[in-house]
């Protein structure tokens, strides 16, 4: 395997044991654990890693007909390359929090805004710049409490939710968008359209085809109290929400999964939860370990 490569697999930690040995026999080896742990303590300006990279490799070819002690001088200069640029992306990129199946957790953001995030969902900040930028990118389903001051940006990858002073929510699955306003205003840019919301506003998109504004009473999401809510929701995404919070697999070819459901279920009894789903609908199910199959009766 190449020198580079190698480097490469080390820095991101995908080395298998085989391939550690190798790399460990490399000349310069404790120069590049030295390098590694050295680096965090310098900061970058704005970094182009792949070009940087791309040029020395040129220059190793180009040396390659040289003396023997240029290589390990080359090598290093390579890794301090890469490292640096690691360290920069991680400077862009931010701070990241994520959610396990089953999990929900609860932050602080750097102006005391509050974010509750639902199960399997992340989130990413740069705090750095946070002084300058309020802006936070979703993946999954969060609830905001955002503090008044300059505008605070939600970016998904389908849409940009946008407010000064709020609560709400946003929810960014694979087959829904939905945004909810509980208080204040919210403006939402999402697939080309542009509207605002107020209190007790509801705007869905499910399937990249079907738009709905209606209106909610609620004062919060019912899932931060532990209970997912739905109201004339397609029967799948109900099904994705049930294994996110169960962390369990549900098996439902038989079934019209595109029905729409209106109805609820607890997250802390998954018997009670799981009649909660399938009665309405007449609907049975056999449960095996982690795995629930569903058909009609």
């Amino acid at each position: 395997m190449e020198r580079e490569e190698l480097i490469r697999k080390w820095l991101d930690n995908e080395l298998d044991p085989k391939e550690l040995q190798l790399f460990k026999g490399l000349d310069d080896y404790e120069d590049l654990v030295r390098i590694s742990d050295g680096v965090q303590s310098f900061r970058s300006d704005l970094f182009d890693t792949n070009s940087e990279f791309n040029r020395l490799h040129k220059t190793i070819e180009a040396k390659n007909q040289q003396k023997n002690w240029l290589k390990p001088f080359i090598a290093i200069a390579a890794a301090i390359v890469i490292l640096f640029g690691i360290y920069q992306s991680f400077n862009i990129q931010g701070t990241e929090i994520s959610t396990l199946a089953s999990q929900k957790q609860e932050l602080i953001l750097p102006d005391n805004s509050n974010v509750s995030l639902n199960s399997l969902s992340s989130l990413t900040y740069n705090e750095k710049e946070w002084d300058t930028q309020r802006e936070v990118q979703l993946q999954g389903e969060a609830f905001f409490k955002v503090e008044k001051g300059s505008t605070f940006n939600v970016r998904t990858t389908t849409g940009l939710v946008t407010v000064v002073g709020t609560q709400f929510t946003v929810k960014d699955r694979d087959e829904l968008f939905e945004v909810i306003c509980y208080e204040g205003i919210v403006r939402v840019d999402h697939l080309g359209e542009s509207f605002l919301l107020k209190k007790g506003d509801r705007y869905i998109k499910m399937d990249g085809i079907t738009t709905a504004k209606t209106k909610t009473t609620q004062l919060s999401p019912s899932w931060i109290t532990h209970t997912s809510s739905f109201k004339s929701i397609p029967y799948s995404a109900v099904l994705a929400e049930f294994e996110r919070q169960y962390d369990i697999k549900i098996i439902a070819t038989d079934i019209d999964s595109k029905q729409l459901f209106t109805g609820s279920f607890i997250h802390n009894d998954i018997d009670i939860a799981l009649k909660s789903i399938t009665l309405p609908l007449n609907l049975k199910y056999i449960r095996t370990n982690r795995m629930i199959t569903l058909r009609g009766e």
